[in-house]
C-alpha cells in the first residue's frame, strides 16, 4: 500500500535528526543521530516527502548569524542526499521565545508559510516527529499524530509529563511506528 504522492513529515531538526548541540552553527559539527539514515529511507520508501522545521533563537540572540544555520542546513543536506534522502524545504523560526512570533513551534507560522509554498494544506501533513514539547504540540494544533523520540531532549520530555501519539527511541522506530499505523 503505497500513501499518497502529497503526503508529508514535518521533522525537528536538532535532537531529533542530528545530534543536539547548544546552538549548533558549525556545520563541521553536524553528525546525525542513529536510526536517522534508516528511519528516512523507510518513510522515503513509503511515499513520504520531508519538511524540516527548526526554532532557531541562537540567530535572535545574537550567537550565530543567519548564515550560519544556512550552512547547517547545507551541510545536513548534502550528508541526507549522499543517502538519496531530500529534505523538501528548510523552515526556520529566529526569533527569541519571549518575542511570542507567529513561526515559532508550536505555533502554526511555519507550516502556514510551507503550505503557502509547497501548495499544501494541513491534510497533506500526516506527522510531525520530533524531541520537545513544542513538536508534540505543533503536531496538536495541527490536529495530526505525533512521534516523540527519545533522542535529544526526548526523556527530559517524557518525565515533564509530555504526551505524544507515540514514543519511539529513535527515528528508525518512528518511522517503523508510522507505517505500521498505515497498515503497511
Amino acid at each position: 500500500m503505497k500513501i499518497s504522492k502529497n503526503k508529508y513529515i514535518i521533522l525537528d531538526r536538532d535532537g531529533t535528526l542530528i545530534e543536539e548541540k547548544n546552538y549548533l552553527h558549525d556545520p563541521d559539527q553536524v553528525s546525525l543521530l542513529p536510526g536517522v539514515i534508516e528511519g528516512l529511507k523507510k518513510l522515503a520508501s513509503a511515499g513520504y516527502k520531508f519538511i524540516v522545521l527548526t526554532n532557531q533563537s541562537g540567530i535572535g540572540r545574537g550567537y550565530f548569524k543567519e548564515s550560519d544555520m544556512f550552512l547547517v542546513n547545507d551541510r545536513l543536506s548534502a550528508i541526507l542526499s549522499e543517502e538519496g534522502i531530500r529534505i523538501t524545504r528548510f523552515y526556520y523560526c529566529p526569533h527569541k521565545p519571549e518575542e511570542e512570533c507567529r513561526c515559532r513551534k508550536p505555533r502554526l507560522g511555519m507550516v502556514h508559510d510551507a503550505c503557502s509554498e509547497l501548495g499544501l494544506s494541513f491534510e497533506d501533513i500526516d506527522c510531525v516527529i520530533g524531541d520537545k514539547k513544542s513538536d508534540v504540540e505543533l503536531a496538536d494544533n495541527i490536529k495530526i499524530k505525533s512521534v516523540l523520540v527519545m533522542t535529544g531532549y526526548g526523556r527530559t520530555s517524557i518525565k515533564e509529563g509530555v504526551s505524544a501519539t507515540y514514543i519511539a527511541e529513535d527515528l528508525d522506530q518512528a518511522a517503523d511506528l508510522i507505517i505500521n499505523d498505515m497498515g503497511m
